[in-house]
C-alpha cells in the first residue's frame, strides 16, 4: 500500500495488504500457539442497535487467521486510510483454549479455558460496508495484518464463572466502551458450546466474545487504554 495510490476504496479490494510496513507484523513466537480467531458478532444488543443491524437469536461467527495477531504492547498501525478508509475499534473479551474442544458439553468447555484476556477486533468498515453491498464476503475487511490486538493472557480463575465479568475501553483517557459478560447476548461457556458444535476448536484458539456499544474511529496517535479489572495495557495508534 503506497501512500501514492490515488485508488478508492473499492479499487483497494485488488491490492495487496503486504506490500510495505505499513501494516502491524507481530513475533510468530506472540502467536505460535493460535490457530485461528473466531469472532463473535453482535453478541450485545446495544452495539447492533448502534450498526443498524438485527439483534440475532444465535451467534454470529467469523474467523481472523493467526497472521492477523499482535501484541497490544506493539504501536498499532492502521492501513492506508487514504486507500482503506478508517479503521474503526471494537474492544472484546478474549479467551484461549488450553484443550480442545468438539461437540462440547459445558462442563467441557468450562474446564477448556486456559487464559482469558481484552483484545481490540480492529475493522476497515467502509471497505467492510460496500463487501457486504456487494454480497461479498468481508475477510478483507477484518483480516489484514494487524486487526486483532490481544493483550496478556491472565488465568482464568480470576473471573470465577464469568457471568459478571467487566472491562473498559478509553481513547486519551476518555471512555469509549464499558463492557460487562452480564450484557451478553450469548455468555462465555454456552458461546464455546456452540462454536464446537459447528466445528472442532483446537487448543490455543482464540474467542473474541463481541464488542459492546461504543466503537468508532481510531485516530493517528490515539493514546489507548485497555482495563480487566485490575489489569491496564496501554497501546498508541500511528
Amino acid at each position: 500500500m503506497s501512500q501514492s495510490l490515488p485508488i478508492s476504496i473499492v479499487d483497494a479490494i485488488a491490492v495487496s495488504v503486504n506490500d510495505d510496513a505499513s501494516i502491524a507484523t507481530v513475533n510468530d513466537s506472540v502467536r505460535a500457539s493460535i490457530g485461528k480467531v473466531i469472532c463473535v458478532g453482535r453478541n450485545y444488543a446495544e452495539h447492533a442497535r448502534e450498526l443498524g443491524n438485527e439483534i440475532p437469536k444465535s451467534p454470529i461467527l467469523f474467523m481472523k487467521p493467526a497472521s492477523s495477531v499482535v501484541s497490544v504492547h506493539n504501536e498499532i498501525v492502521r492501513p492506508n486510510p487514504a486507500i482503506y478508509g478508517d479503521t474503526h475499534y471494537e474492544a472484546e473479551l478474549c479467551i484461549q483454549l488450553a484443550a480442545d474442544l468438539s461437540a462440547a458439553t459445558l462442563e467441557q468447555a468450562q474446564k477448556a479455558i486456559g487464559g482469558v484476556t481484552l483484545g481490540l477486533d480492529l475493522t476497515l468498515r467502509e471497505l467492510q460496508s460496500k463487501l457486504k453491498d456487494k454480497g461479498h464476503p468481508w475477510e478483507r475487511a477484518k483480516c489484514f495484518d494487524g486487526a486483532c490486538v490481544l493483550a496478556d493472557w491472565i488465568d482464568p480463575q480470576a473471573f470465577g464463572d464469568f457471568k459478571n465479568v467487566e472491562y473498559q475501553f478509553y481513547i486519551n483517557n476518555e471512555l469509549k466502551q464499558n463492557g460487562a459478560s452480564a450484557l451478553m447476548l450469548f455468555p462465555v461457556h454456552e458461546l464455546l458450546v456452540d462454536i464446537s458444535h459447528a466445528f472442532s476448536l483446537q487448543a490455543g484458539d482464540v474467542i473474541m466474545t463481541g464488542t459492546p456499544s461504543g466503537v468508532g474511529i481510531l485516530q493517528a496517535g490515539a493514546a489507548l487504554t485497555l482495563k480487566l479489572g485490575t489489569y491496564e495495557w496501554q497501546s498508541q495508534v500511528r
